[in-house]
């Protein structure tokens, strides 16, 4: 299983992976730890708008906040270069990227 997640991600080391693992598991949780204070300064509440729109807006605010989180803490390991690239395809398959140019084309 790591060694196909190794090849699809370009990676040569265990060592690598684990950093990278590492990394998912701290920006993930920091997410969620710093989206409870960026919801309470924006007074977003499930008594001011109800569970589901609270929760909804809680995702909303939480995503743009781990994409960031997660090149900075992969810049703090010495891995930008593999978040940046991970980042920028996620984007594209959700197309807030744009789609990088074919080299072949010009």
């Amino acid at each position: 299983m790591f060694q196909k997640l190794k090849k699809r991600w370009g990676i040569e080391s265990n060592f690598q992976l684990a950093i990278i693992f590492i990394v998912f598991a701290i920006t993930g949780s920091m997410s969620v730890k710093l989206g409870q204070p960026l919801l309470e300064f924006l007074d977003v509440s499930t008594e001011r708008f109800g569970s589901f729109l609270y929760y909804l807006l809680r995702i909303l605010l939480i995503f743009p906040l781990y994409q960031v989180l997660l090149v900075f803490f992969g810049t703090l390991f010495f891995q930008f270069k593999f978040f940046w690239e991970f980042e920028k395809k996620m984007l594209r398959k959700m197309r807030l990227y744009p789609k990088e140019k074919d080299s072949k084309s010009k």
